[in-house]
């Protein structure tokens, strides 16, 4: 396949970017983008000029390393896939497809599509864990939990947290994102003694980060590669607004 190319290069945080376009005559239709990328790097290498930096790890859309909008798109063309699962054959003959990476005042810029994602980190931080007292593991059947509540925190855990939801919101959101990490254990019975507490500090959190607000326009759910649901966004608010009125209260 003969495609091009039009990659943001940005050499450094703060430094003025650019699009460059490269010449992809010889695409193999069977190649991964993440592959493409590093058949392109080869050629920049080769040619005496920096690579592109762009982020991954695992290649199985499993970690959630994997980053960039591609063709105007979080992670590419396709349904619940992350970048490492977009394929050439996506595309076709003569297109030019625009790389560049997630925007986000939150997701400052490091190098060319790699963003600084640190701030989700921070968020699970303020409270995404529950606290349990040390000594031997528990029995497995000590707690025991419904099979609808195990599916639904199950679901809400499946978030791997690559930050789509953010760079496709118009107001650069992570509320997809919080409401699963909230909702995860907030479904377990491990996780209602810091139910309201949990709400209330990772939602600040997010607002500290620099995270825009939800509109409810439904974009983070239909890029998101795990089909995280935005129903936890609206359990996630009632949690909140809860934890509010409690702390209001005291």
């Amino acid at each position: 396949m003969n495609i091009k190319l039009r990659v943001w290069r940005q050499e450094k945080p703060n430094a003025k970017g650019r699009f460059v376009v490269y010449d992809f005559p010889d695409a193999d239709p069977n190649m991964s983008f993440l592959e493409m990328m590093d058949a392109l790097n080869n050629r920049l290498v080769l040619q005496g000029e920096e690579p592109v930096a762009f982020d991954h790890d695992c290649r199985e859309g499993i970690c959630g390393a994997c980053s960039a909008v591609i063709g105007g798109k979080p992670h590419g063309p396709g349904k619940r896939i992350t970048t490492c699962q977009a394929y050439v054959r996506a595309f076709r003959e003569g297109d030019v497809i625009t790389v560049e990476p997630f925007r986000a005042r939150a997701f400052p810029v490091l190098k060319d599509l790699v963003v600084d994602r640190s701030a989700l980190d921070r968020i699970v931080q303020a409270g995404g864990f529950v606290s349990v007292s040390t000594g031997s593991a528990p029995e497995a059947n000590a707690i025991p939990v419904a099979k609808e509540v195990s599916d639904k925190a199950f679901d809400a855990a499946a978030c791997i947290g690559c930050g789509a939801c953010v760079a496709t919101c118009k107001n650069a959101s992570a509320t997809l994102f919080v409401a699963a990490k909230i909702s995860h254990l907030g479904w377990l019975p491990q996780g209602q003694a810091e139910r309201s507490r949990r709400a209330l500090n990772m939602v600040e959190q997010m607002g500290k980060e620099g995270f825009g607000s939800c509109s409810n326009t439904l974009a983070c759910e239909a890029v998101c590669p795990k089909g995280i649901s935005a129903t936890n966004i609206a359990r996630m608010n009632r949690d909140f607004a809860f934890a509010l009125v409690s702390r209001a209260g005291q």
